[in-house]
């Protein structure tokens, strides 16, 4: 009698086991996305989670301005590097990063942090920061990003790390070092 409730109990663990193992996954309201760009030996990659508008107000509101925002949703964006490179005018060493940033009406502080594996921003130390640069934000006429979207403009071993959202845009000039 035992051995049959045994096989008994052990078939329907393994049924109900593999009806679970068939439902879908449900995709997260801010899916996770990547931006690379390469030159000569140095790669850079950007993974980060989108937000999206959804008909509320961003920068001021739901992005507080003054604040570190984690610059994206979820898990905090990260960089990495294989090579050193210089963002605007500051050397940030191959490796990789947390990319915090303090949005502003008129301009934005970008910070590149050694601190990893962050959730949000709630831990961020300032202790940790690599470098901190400023670039101005632009209004961007033509369209609105309904995601929180980063992307490269390369033209060679000078690029840009743009940053777009709703009608704002932040653009931080990068450059590979080459030997």
């Amino acid at each position: 009698m035992n051995s049959r409730l045994f096989i008994l109990t052990t078939l329907l663990l393994l049924v109900f086991g593999a009806s679970k193992a068939q439902e879908a996954v449900t995709p997260r309201p801010s899916p996770t996305a990547i931006v690379t760009m390469k030159y000569e030996d140095t790669y850079v990659k950007i993974t980060y989670c989108q937000p999206h508008k959804k008909g509320r107000n961003i920068f001021g509101e739901l992005v507080p301005y003054g604040q570190v925002w984690r610059t994206g949703a979820n898990e905090a964006t990260e960089i990495t590097l294989t090579g050193d490179l210089e963002v605007k005018d500051q050397l940030l060493p191959a490796g990789t990063y947390t990319i915090f940033t303090i949005p502003n009406i008129d301009r934005w502080t970008i910070i590149f942090n050694k601190q990893l594996g962050q959730w949000g921003a709630y831990n961020y130390s300032e202790n940790a920061d690599v470098i901190r640069v400023e670039v101005p934000t632009q209004k961007i006429e033509k369209v609105v990003y309904e995601p929180f979207t980063i992307a490269f403009e390369q033209k060679n071993e000078n690029a840009a790390l743009k940053m777009m959202w709703e009608k704002t845009e932040v653009s931080i000039p990068v450059t590979f070092i080459t030997d």
